[in-house]
């Protein structure tokens, strides 16, 4: 009996050593194998064990470095970093080369960190699928954004934008500085709410002591902390952690949220099948009764997981934007002169501002790209390709991960003039068609661009045109304002504004 046990674990060491020698073996081919391909590019130079972690820091600080040494002083149309030892990433910088991620059809990077820490609480959803899966409910989800649906939202927007104004109105008193981005945050969510379930919760009168509101903005916080915290890579250590077990506990409150909501909806339209004519279509009436070729449907968990990344990618990249727009409008006070007379002649005194005012707003439009170019809200975005891709006459092996970086082209001097500089005439229409559409992609390009690019662009566009034409608006002389890289493009310690009412 001892001889025989003996033998059994001589034969399990044997075995693991075995599947070591060899993980390892394939390990060191690997290695060499992506560190001579990367070679071909500039970087900083990488720790043997942990690549450039150490270096970092402060993540936006290390991409303006590597951009004013790579892509300024070489015009390197792509630089390499290493996150650790195993996790090399190609960040790609000109037109050039995110062309060739972008046309493509490459899946997000689900097994690199940002995508995989989002997992438990966005599921499978459009924002990193792939493959059949992805392509089935790309086609599902986008009738839910075609013009005729959208322009049904613009009475939300205009609802949202009431309740916004007057709060900015109230906190303004007496040439009082308020920080935008907070209350931008809510009033997009709220947006999204009513879009997306017809939910009316007063959510920015309740604020973010709305447990949902709560929740969300908790989930993201702790989805950065795990991101800047090498430790709770892990999932196991993660899921040990209090944080983990906090992001968890979130999850499955923000899941029973969107699935009661859900439910609901579903016996509705089971008992009465044509409510869904009777009202506005929100973006859940559209995903329970999309069906694909073979005549299935979503399942709830599928439209639980559309929602909540809806809810998670929209509303903070659109408060980035309306938060920079303020800002940019504060400090450049002849745009703002400019965008308030064209919202004017448009609209006068009239209040509710629609898809036909909009889509004669050309100023006002310029501006926001403006603003989007220099103020990336998503300021990168990974992919991990699935079979070998040549980028600047270099193949690259399957799998290797991509970061098509917004902030570096859209701030690269070799293809902008005075990237820093701000000037919406750069989006003049004899001017755009000139351009390569690859030098301007805040929303990404190519089949895996933003679905809801329009959505959030007519939001942002109806919530500035409001406050235009109500309040001059005016930047805190005394605040310094600096950009930060997180989940989006913020400011680092606010963006301090005054909104003065109109005479």
């Amino acid at each position: 009996m001892g001889v025989m046990l003996m033998s059994i674990l001589v034969g399990l060491v044997v075995l693991i050593l075995s599947y070591v020698v060899i993980r390892l073996f394939t390990f060191i081919r690997w290695y060499k194998k992506i560190k001579k391909v990367l070679s071909h590019f500039p970087g900083p130079k990488p720790h043997w064990l942990f690549g450039n972690a150490l270096q970092i820091g402060c993540f936006h600080d290390f991409v303006c470095r590597n951009h004013e040494e790579y892509v300024e002083k070489q015009n390197a149309k792509a630089y390499t970093f290493w996150l650790f030892i195993n996790r090399p990433i190609l960040q790609l910088t000109h037109p050039d080369t995110i062309k060739v991620l972008m046309k493509s059809n490459a899946p997000k990077a689900k097994s690199g960190a940002g995508y995989l820490f989002v997992l438990p609480w966005l599921g499978d959803s459009l924002l990193v699928s792939d493959g059949p899966k992805w392509e089935r409910n790309r086609r599902l989800l986008t009738p839910g954004f075609h013009f005729s649906v959208l322009n049904g939202y613009f009475k939300v927007y205009n609802d949202v934008a009431d309740t916004l104004l007057e709060k900015f109105a109230s906190s303004c008193k007496d040439g009082k500085y308020i920080e935008i981005f907070k209350l931008a945050s809510l009033a997009t969510l709220d947006t999204l709410l009513q879009c997306s379930l017809s939910y009316k919760g007063n959510v920015q009168l309740v604020g973010e002591n709305h447990p949902y509101v709560k929740a969300v903005k908790r989930l993201v916080t702790l989805v950065l902390a795990r991101a800047l915290n090498i430790f709770l890579y892990n999932p196991i250590l993660f899921r040990l952690s209090s944080t983990g077990r906090e992001f968890y506990k979130l999850c499955d409150f923000v899941h029973q949220f969107s699935e009661d909501i859900i439910a609901k909806r579903r016996k509705e339209l089971a008992n009465n099948q044509d409510s869904e004519k009777k009202k506005q279509l929100d973006f859940l009436d559209i995903l329970l009764t999309a069906t694909d070729d073979n005549g299935n449907g979503l399942t709830n968990e599928e439209i639980r997981n559309e929602v909540d990344t809806f809810m998670f990618a929209g509303h903070d990249t659109t408060a980035s934007a309306l938060s920079w727009s303020m800002y940019s409008l504060g400090k450049h006070k002849d745009i703002q002169e400019k965008v308030y007379k064209e919202v004017r002649e448009v609209v006068g005194d009239k209040q509710y501002i629609d898809s036909d005012d909009i889509s004669k707003m050309k100023y006002l439009s310029m501006f926001v790209k403006e603003v989007l170019r220099c103020h990336s809200p998503v300021p990168t975005v990974s992919r991990m390709i699935k079979e070998p891709c040549v980028v600047e006459g270099v193949e690259f092996p399957e799998g290797s991960i991509f970061d098509l970086s917004m902030f570096d082209v859209h701030h690269n001097s070799h293809v902008w003039p005075e990237p820093w500089e701000f000037k919406p005439e750069r989006f003049e229409e004899d001017k755009h068609h000139e351009m390569d559409p690859y030098s301007f992609v805040p929303f990404s390009a190519g089949p895996r661009n933003c679905i809801g690019q329009a959505f959030a662009q007519h939001e942002e566009k109806v919530l500035i045109a409001r406050i235009v034409n109500r309040f001059e608006i005016s930047l805190d002389p005394d605040h310094k304002v600096e950009h930060f890289m997180e989940v989006v493009m913020r400011a680092k310690n606010g963006i301090m504004v005054n909104f003065k009412e109109r005479s």
